[in-house]
């Protein structure tokens, strides 16, 4: 008996944090959603291994964007110290 695929919950929580990474004030927030999504991808592409579990792709994806989110936290958080 076949069961269908159901997409990982920790790829949609690594876009999730990620794209609200971009929208926070604080830049130390940016920075620990930035990780957050990170994580997640990483855990979601761990899991997407298994046969039954899809969002290989959408786990690559919350990575590169969690990497990107990171950065600009960071460059949000030095040009708020400079201002």
């Amino acid at each position: 008996m076949a069961s269908d695929q159901h997409r990982s919950i920790a790829a949609v929580l690594g876009i999730v944090c990620a794209v609200g990474s971009f929208f926070v004030y604080h830049s130390f927030w940016g920075i620990v959603l930035a990780i957050l999504a990170i994580l997640f991808g990483l855990f979601g592409f761990l899991r997407s291994a298994s046969p039954r579990v899809s969002g290989g792709i959408l786990s690559i994806a919350a990575v590169g964007i969690g990497v990107i989110a990171l950065l600009f936290s960071l460059l949000k958080g030095v040009f708020h110290v400079l201002t």
